[in-house]
This record gives structure tokens, sequence and C-alpha cells, in this order.
């Protein structure tokens, strides 16, 4: 049945060899996205090699710019600080401090044979102090050192009522030379307790018949390496020069020193120490020591041996004193930052400190204007006289100026209520700080400016007030 029919066969057009066609296949949806997402990426791909290419020459080139900017800024720097030293010579304001100490000597050879026979030790050989003090005697120094450093020295001459003089001498010797820190502590202890121990009628509980003096003390500050002809030398030492030598600057007895002296000035009460041309040897002394950098960890120490030296004096004693205490620094100490300092050493408030701050301050002026028998009025008339425009002027000299007058007007209690004096400072004041402009580079000339104007407000609230 499936066999072509006979006109079938027949007909060449049926049987003619048709062409082949590929099938084509159906394409989706989801094949024509991939399509485009793979063509779109290799879009993408070749821009980004592209950017990439054109980015690192560009990033070469930012960063030659950027370099080439900051080449530029640099110069630019260095050519205004160039420019701003050449027309300023400003300087910073020098540290003080002189080199007090030197070379230290050996202590002075002493004789302490008699301590061996004092009667403090024979007392320790009666059974009856030998057990309540439960020790073994021992003959020699070795056993007072420790009652010493044990306390047990100051309660023995508190319940004797006595120190025989060869116990005081050792003790004090010990005090001064021992390199046993803690022997000389102990012994320093033993003073102040004996010096400063009174009674309700204000007398010693302990009678002494050997007494620390000027020249003993002295003695000491020699042999530590103090060189009391800083006047000659100041400027040589005025740089300071830091070693690690063993005997060089001040010993550590040098604290318990001033311990000492500071007890022997408040025993004055039950007698005097020093006479007065010694106490004011001694108040010249704390002075130079307040210039040496070495002793600054010293300087609540210092502070209390000048309150108690200050105090030594009496009433009718103190006028004539003051002054030549103050004249004899101003004369020896050098003109420079270390004047400001010796007048800030002086810190108390009583108005004894003040007199003394005072006249330090009036007296330096006085030397450094060469003008002996000068008032104060003379001293302000030459500073109105100087010219803060002059192109010589010494602005280094006119900042000590100002602290100097500033502390004189302050702390002397003659002319505080002086309307003239007070009136030529307050004019004197308002030209510093008025005739200097922010812009003026001249050396120290801006510390003055800044100074002045701080004392003018000053000035003007307490005139106010």
């Amino acid at each position: 049945m499936d066999d072509p029919l006979d006109f079938e066969a027949e007909d060449k057009l049926l049987f003619s060899a048709r062409p082949t066609t590929k099938r084509r296949k159906v394409i989706g949806l989801d094949d024509l996205l991939t399509d485009y997402y793979e063509e779109q990426s290799k879009v993408v791909q070749r821009q980004s090699k592209k950017r990439k290419t054109k980015g690192h020459n560009s990033d070469d080139e930012d960063d030659k710019t950027q370099k080439n900017k900051e080449r530029m800024l640099s110069k630019f720097v260095d050519e205004c600080q160039k420019q701003v030293h050449e027309m300023s010579t400003e300087e910073s304001i020098p540290l003080w401090g002189l080199r007090i100490f030197g070379q230290q000597q050996p202590p002075p050879l002493v004789n302490f044979s008699k301590i061996l026979n004092c009667k403090l030790l024979q007392t320790f050989k009666k059974k009856e102090l030998n057990a309540i003090f439960e020790a073994n005697v021992v003959e020699g120094t070795n056993f007072l050192e420790g009652l010493l450093i044990n306390s047990w020295l100051t309660k023995l001459v508190f319940s004797c009522g006595v120190v025989e003089d060869s116990v005081a001498s050792w003790t004090f010797n010990q005090m001064l030379y021992s390199s046993d820190e803690e022997l000389q502590e102990a012994a320093c202890d033993f003073w102040c307790s004996v010096l400063l121990s009174k009674t309700e009628a204000d007398q010693p509980l302990v009678k002494l018949s050997w007494f620390p003096c000027y020249a003993v003390l002295n003695d000491a500050l020699k042999s530590y390496g103090y060189q009391s002809d800083a006047s000659y030398n100041c400027s040589s030492m005025s740089k300071i020069v830091t070693t690690d030598f063993r005997h060089e600057g001040p010993p550590l007895n040098i604290g318990s020193w001033l311990r000492v002296l500071s007890s022997c000035c408040q025993f004055r009460s039950a007698r005097p120490i020093f006479s007065t041309s010694e106490a004011e040897e001694l108040l010249q002394i704390i002075f130079w020591l307040f210039l040496d950098r070495q002793l600054i960890g010293l300087s609540y120490c210092l502070c209390e041996c000048m309150r108690s030296i200050i105090a030594y004096f009496m009433e009718n004693e103190w006028e004539v004193s003051c002054r030549n205490v103050a004249e004899s620094i101003a004369y020896r100490i050098p003109k420079d930052v270390n004047c400001l300092r010796i007048v800030e050493c002086v810190s108390g408030v009583d108005d004894r400190s003040k007199k003394l701050k005072g006249q330090l301050a009036l007296q330096i002026l006085l030397v450094a204007f060469d003008k002996k028998g000068t008032s104060g009025k003379e001293i302000l008339d030459m500073l109105l006289l100087i010219s803060v425009k002059d192109k010589d002027c010494d602005f280094f000299r006119l900042y000590m100026y100002l602290d100097l007058v500033g502390n004189w007007l302050l702390y002397d209690h003659l002319i505080v209520e002086s309307y003239e004096l007070n009136e030529m400072w307050f004019k004197f004041l308002r030209n510093c700080s008025s005739q200097i402009t922010s812009t003026d580079w001249r050396s120290y000339a801006s510390k003055v400016r800044n100074k002045a104007s701080y004392l003018l407000q000053n000035t003007v609230q307490k005139k106010n007030s």
C-alpha cells in the first residue's frame, strides 16, 4: 500500500533530490541574556585595560607634580626662615647658674681620743644601765655610732640633760664630714633635736658647753669646695659644667650643714651663736648657694635656712644689715640673668623678707647704672630717657630693668605710697608696651613688650582697686 502509484513514479519532480537543510537550534531567552552579558563583560575588560594603562601613567605624573610642589613649598619655607633669621637676632633667655663648688678638700684632722673616756661611755659599764638598754659595752666610736644611728644617744642626753664637749664635737664632725649617709643624717637629727628643744620658759632642755661656731661651719664649706672669691671669676664659671668626678661639687653633707645652720639661728632666744657680721656673711653664702644648679633639689631647705637667718637679727640690727647684705651681693653678682635669680630667691612674705627683696633689686639697679648714691627717682628718670625705637637699644638689659624695678617698687615698703614714682613707672611701662610693635624682630624686643604689658596690667588693676 505504501508503494507509489504508476503515474507518481513517472513524475520526475516528485523524486528529484531534495536539498538537505541544517536544522536550526531553538534559542531561548536565557541563552540570549547569557550571550549579552558575556559580550558586555568583554567590553568592560577591554575598557578596564585601557584605563589601567592610562591611569598608571597619570599616577606617575601626579606623583611628580606633588613632589615638585613639596620641593617648591620647602624651598619657600627655607627662604622665609632665612629672611626671618636675617631680620632678627632673637635669642632665648640664658639659664641662670654659677659654679659655686669646685674640688673638695680632705676634712680637717680631729683628735677624738677624749671620746673614749667620756662619762657617757663609762655609764654603760654599770650593770643597771646595761640591763635597761640591753646593749653590749664596746669601748670606742663604733659603739657611739650605733647609739647615734638608733637614736639612743638622743634619748640618753635628754634623760641626762647635758651633752659633754667630746660627744658634742664628735657628733658635729660626723654630721659635717662622715661619708656614711645614715650616720651623718643621724648626727644632724641629734643636733637639731638638741638645739630646738625648749622648756615652757623658752629655755633649752639640754645644757651645752660646746657650741658650733661660724669658723667651724666656714671650714666645712671650704672642705666642700666652696669658692668664696666668686666675685672675681663669676663670668668664667657662668657656664655650667656637669661632671662625674667623685670629689667634684658639693657633698651630701651640705644638706645637713643647712639644717644645722637653721637650727643654730633659731637657738638665739637662748644664746646668740653668731655675731651680726657673721650672720651677714652666712646670709650671703645662702644667696650664692641658690645660684648653684647642683643644689636645686635643696631649694626648700635653702629657703628655710634663709628665713631662719633673716629672723636671727635683732630689730635694731636688721635695717643696717639688710642694706649691707644687699650692697655686697650687688657688687659681686654678674650683671646677667643671675641678678634676677638672686632677687627671686627671697620667697618669704614677712616684712623683713620683702624689705630684703626690695633692697636687693634697688642696689643691683644702682650698680648696673654705675650711679653710686643715686636715688630711685633718678633711676626712673634715666629709664624714661631710653628710646626703644633706637637701633642700638639693649633690650636684654631693658628686660632686666623691668624685673628689678618691678620688685623694688613692689617690696620696698618705704616707697609703696610714693605717688610720683608710681606714675613714672606707669609711664615707662606704657612706653615699652605701646612703642614696641609686634613685628619688631630685634633681640628681646618681644619679651620686653610682653613683660611690660603684663606689669602694666597689674599696675592698672592695683590703681583701680
